[in-house]
């Protein structure tokens, strides 16, 4: 018998995700200036109706995409407004070592959660998949940084495998590698995942586990081709 995701487990990821959206809106579009500070925790709390644990992981989604930094004791505070900041540059060569050990250990546990996810998704998690495959496109086009969409997409196929260890492994190892890919990927890029994403979630909805792995394997390889290039670029600027 299937085992079942936690229901508050997953309502609590729908209101980080809508928080985590409102308050990266406001940052892109000005409503908050570089340099400002957050309202506090129990303001932000008060204003958008939800849990001080909603707030705190909306956040530190926010920190992901490089947008606010958390300073001991002042608060919350506005890093930058514009979506891209070439970031590929402080990526030395031991973090982008770092990072593609970790994908080649995340790589045979996600093509299994993409066919399990294709052959045991409960229409609500198969609805999860497909919001967090749109959410990524419109980052796409209102020019917004894509790495929780991204993290969430893959959250809400590891949540349809019906097996809690494939969730708390990704959620455990998979958010940095996102936010610092997306930090230094082009709009034209970002399609390109966006479109390797779509043979995944299509296999799923399609409940065709075989493509499914196939789909999800593809796309982690490229996933380190990229950062191989990254690191070939590096090594050829020393």
């Amino acid at each position: 018998m299937a085992l079942q995701s936690k229901p508050t487990n997953k309502a609590t990821g729908t209101l980080v995700s809508k928080v985590a959206k409102t308050l990266r809106s406001s940052i892109l579009n000005g409503e908050f200036s570089q340099g400002e500070k957050l309202p506090s925790e129990a303001k932000l709390t008060a204003a958008h109706g939800v849990s001080r644990t909603v707030i705190r992981e909306a956040i530190a989604a926010l920190r992901s995409d490089g947008l606010v930094e958390a300073r001991q004791g002042a608060g919350v505070f506005v890093l930058k407004s514009q979506r891209h900041r070439n970031t590929e540059q402080n990526l030395d060569k031991a973090t982008l070592f770092s990072i593609l050990e970790l994908l080649e250990f995340r790589a045979p546990i996600e093509v299994d959660a993409a066919g399990l996810a294709a052959v045991r998704r409960s229409p609500a998690q198969e609805e999860a998949i497909f919001n967090s495959h749109a959410d990524f496109l419109n980052c796409i086009e209102q020019n917004q940084p894509t790495s929780h969409a991204d993290y969430a997409l893959h959250i809400a196929i590891a949540e349809a495998t019906n097996n809690p260890l494939f969730f708390n492994f990704i959620e455990k190892y998979g958010e940095n590698v996102f936010s610092q890919f997306e930090a230094a990927a082009s709009s034209s890029l970002l399609k390109q995942i966006y479109q390797e994403h779509e043979l995944i979630v299509s296999a799923i909805s399609n409940g065709d586990a075989a493509e499914a792995r196939t789909a999800m394997k593809a796309h982690l390889d490229a996933s380190q081709r990229r950062y191989r290039d990254m690191l070939r670029h590096k090594r050829q600027q020393n």
